[in-house]
């Protein structure tokens, strides 16, 4: 589940009220335990994450796990970090999201989990999912859930204004126009700074910022990728065809519900946490796949998502690597990320399931939204890498982005500040920057 480094409103905090994503597939059992009392403490954000802790508990009653709740988003990392730094206080474990694994990597504070049963279930899950977690053998978290990315949209403004649904980004450039002009004040979408959508959508498009091997690393932020995909954005801005408000504010969400804004290019884990929230519009939105930027494409994007991360210090390696396995594959944990907490899955079991991901939805009129959002799920490109310090990086994007909508220069202005900016980051970190 992507951060949103505190500002304003985080995702999370509409999670609690139900949202998005989840994991699958069975625990290797046939491994003697120890029976000693093996305590182990878990940091997560995700509610209903202690009650399945206690099914872990159940099957391994030597263990006691406890699951703290430190803080949603920023605050959540900051504690680990501040702990790692400390050389005390961390938990056994930690929900982290994907592009948060390299930071941790770097700092030498995740526990190879490999050895002891992580690779054995590596084949259950989504290719992607597992790149992300894992170098060649050595494996640094189970993943629990993911961020497919679709194109949610209003089916009774699309109707009312003779619009058509997006195949390319061409197409969606050419609706927000004609939307703009036909009913001026109702947008297509709105252009939130966002640093997780930011790198999402450019994901699709072919961005790949950065290559990390050891202490070398190429940073490519505003390469011709970063600029082209910046002048479409601004074009759009500039002519008023989409919005720019503050994205995650109550404001902001009220928007697509009460038809200012027409559509979304979103994750999978949003069609409940928009059917939990929205009341106005239920029974008008459907969803579509992203659009393509060539005709024919099947490229798409993954916008959050996380993994349960085992940590170095903990003197329960073993135990802690059971846990993780089990939350992210055990069958009715799984169903139930997916089912009760609405997590989007990363076992293939699940994407595959025609039950599970054919649910039909009376708030998109019927629609099995799942099966674009699954569909998604295996059309992501794997390799993708997030910095060793994205969070540095979120925050440059997030500020220069600001500055640009409000007037101080270009996105692609913006691209060229954030990129001189990390590199001297980078380099004041140890990295050779190349």
């Amino acid at each position: 589940m992507q951060s949103n480094n505190g500002r304003g409103l985080d995702r999370r905090q509409f999670l609690k009220a139900g949202a998005a994503l989840g994991a699958m597939t069975a625990l290797p059992m046939g491994r003697a335990l120890a029976q000693e009392p093996v305590n182990l403490t878990v940091w997560a954000w995700t509610p209903k994450t202690q009650d399945m802790a206690n099914r872990f508990m159940e099957k391994y009653p030597h263990v006691t796990v406890t699951v703290e709740n430190v803080g949603q988003g920023a605050p959540h990392y900051v504690k680990l970090r501040n702990a790692v730094t400390a050389g005390t206080g961390l938990p056994d474990l930690a929900q982290m999201e994907f592009n948060s694994i390299p930071s941790f990597r770097a700092l030498n504070a995740l526990a190879d989990i490999g050895p002891l049963g992580g690779n054995a279930v590596k084949d259950a899950f989504i290719d992607w999912t597992w790149s992300a977690v894992s170098d060649g053998e050595q494996v640094y978290g189970m993943p629990w859930d993911s961020g497919p990315m679709a194109l949610l949209y209003r089916a009774d403004i699309f109707e009312k204004h003779g619009l058509t649904v997006p195949e390319t980004w061409d197409d969606f450039a050419e609706q927000a126009i004609k939307l703009s002009q036909a009913a001026p004040g109702t947008y297509l979408t709105n252009f939130g700074v966002d640093s997780g959508w930011t790198a999402a959508v450019l994901w699709q498009a072919g961005w790949r910022p950065f290559k990390t091997e050891g202490t070398n690393i190429q940073i490519r932020i505003n390469d011709d990728i970063a600029k082209n995909w910046a002048n479409y954005w601004q074009k759009l801005i500039d002519a008023k065809a989409v919005d720019t408000k503050p994205a995650w504010t109550s404001e902001w969400f009220a928007a697509f519900d009460d038809g200012t804004y027409a559509s979304w290019v979103t994750a999978g884990w949003a069609p409940v946490l928009m059917q939990q929230s929205m009341k106005k519009s239920f029974g008008q939105w459907r969803a579509s796949p992203m659009p393509q930027w060539e005709k024919g494409g099947k490229i798409a994007s993954n916008w959050g998502g996380s993994t349960f991360a085992t940590f170095n210090t903990t003197p329960h390696l073993q135990e802690a690597t059971d846990f993780a396995v089990f939350m992210a594959t055990d069958p009715e944990v799984a169903r139930f990320w997916n089912t009760d907490a609405y997590l989007f899955p990363v076992l293939k079991e699940l994407i595959n399931d025609p039950t599970l991901m054919g649910n039909e939805y009376e708030f998109y009129g019927g629609q099995a939204v799942n099966t674009i959002f699954a569909e998604a799920e295996g059309q992501v490109d794997p390799s993708f890498e997030f910095a060793p310090f994205q969070d540095y990086v979120n925050s440059q994007i997030e500020d220069n982005f600001a500055m640009a909508i409000g007037g101080n220069g270009t996105l692609a202005d913006a691209f060229d500040r954030i990129q001189d900016a990390v590199v001297a980051y980078a380099n004041d970190q140890g990295y050779t920057v190349t």
